[in-house]
């Protein structure tokens, strides 16, 4: 099955979940209580390092900076300016994956001629995970997969800061750090284990659309889990900037029409992305800057389930104190 036709089957199966949705029918969690995120409204590489050192937490031994490097320079993806300051103060590695998908970063060799077009070698070292092999990890919830299929290469990390580009995507609605802890992490059988629900490494499969989003929450799950071990740590950080309705595995995305809310960070993916879908959904308006369609495609995928259930299986919680570090 191809990747069109796994989309138009996501669309179809969220399509009568989503008749009705509405900004309304996803409160906000922002009630004080939970996990806490950290905000700043300033997207520049001195904010990036500020909400880094806002959580407190301090990288030990090789440091891993999972990022993801963008289909083509058409995409919205991280400017290496922009967290250049951030990966050198860590002495961090950009980590990435091989793609499900035949395009620039379908294979080692590809991926990196894509990676040296983009600039990120320009400013540290870079690695692709399942450059030359894969292990599985273990998840908790084996609901949909049995294991998480990785590079043989993450063993080498003690420390991974989760730097996503909050965004659309097409099959699952939103792009943050949990897609890019799950899809992003795992290699391509991987990528293609946690699209089809556990039907195979070797395609997309036929999943429901439910399956796959809860595959990701899962897939998520074991990476937390294996850099909670000890001697090990993970951090995640969302920005949000540029966003379009399209992820950056789209080499040919839609225009961002929601420019910038700011940066977002917790030691909790899920209290994290939930506050990205928060702003997104409260989010008014206006000529130049409308989040009408993002929160369309995001709805259009019964996108929020993928927080959800990833709040039912453990891996955090829904409920956030947000904290403005701009007002400290």
């Amino acid at each position: 099955m191809t990747k069109n036709i796994l989309l138009a089957a996501a669309v179809a199966a969220a399509a009568a979940f989503n008749a009705c949705a509405s900004a309304q029918s996803y409160p906000s969690t922002n009630d004080g209580t939970g996990s806490t995120v950290y905000f700043t409204s300033e997207i520049s590489p001195e904010a990036l390092v500020n909400i880094f050192e806002a959580l407190g937490v301090q990288p030990q031994g090789n440091v891993a900076v999972k990022i993801s490097t963008g289909e083509s320079q058409k995409t919205h993806h991280l400017d290496p300016m922009l967290i250049k300051d951030l990966v050198q103060k860590v002495n961090g590695t950009l980590v990435e994956a091989n793609t499900l998908y035949k395009g620039s970063r379908g294979d080692t060799e590809s991926h990196y001629k894509a990676i040296a077009e983009r600039g990120y070698d320009k400013i540290a070292p870079v690695e692709i995970l399942d450059a030359t092999d894969t292990i599985h990890i273990a998840v908790v919830d084996d609901k949909w997969i049995h294991y998480d299929i990785v590079g043989a290469n993450l063993p080498k990390y003690d420390f991974m800061i989760n730097l996503a580009h909050f965004k659309g995507h097409q099959m699952g609605g939103f792009g943050g750090v949990l897609k890019n802890a799950s899809i992003g992490v795992a290699s391509a059988a991987g990528k293609a284990y946690i699209h089809s629900a556990g039907q195979t490494e070797s395609g997309w499969g036929n999943p429901d659309q439910d399956a796959f989003l809860e595959s990701m929450a899962a897939a998520a799950q074991a990476v937390h889990n294996y850099f909670k071990q000890p001697g090990k740590d993970i951090v995640y950080i969302n920005v949000m900037n540029n966003m379009s309705i399209d992820c950056d595995c789209n080499g040919n995305p839609d225009a961002p029409l929601v420019q910038n809310m700011g940066i977002l960070a917790s030691t909790d993916p899920v209290a994290l992305d939930k506050a990205c879908l928060d702003l997104v959904f409260a989010h008014e308006s206006s000529a130049g800057d409308d989040s009408e369609p993002l929160k369309e495609r995001i709805n259009s995928r019964h996108g929020t389930h993928t927080v959800d259930y990833a709040e039912t299986i453990g891996l955090g919680t829904t409920h956030y104190t947000l904290v403005n570090i701009d007002e400290k």
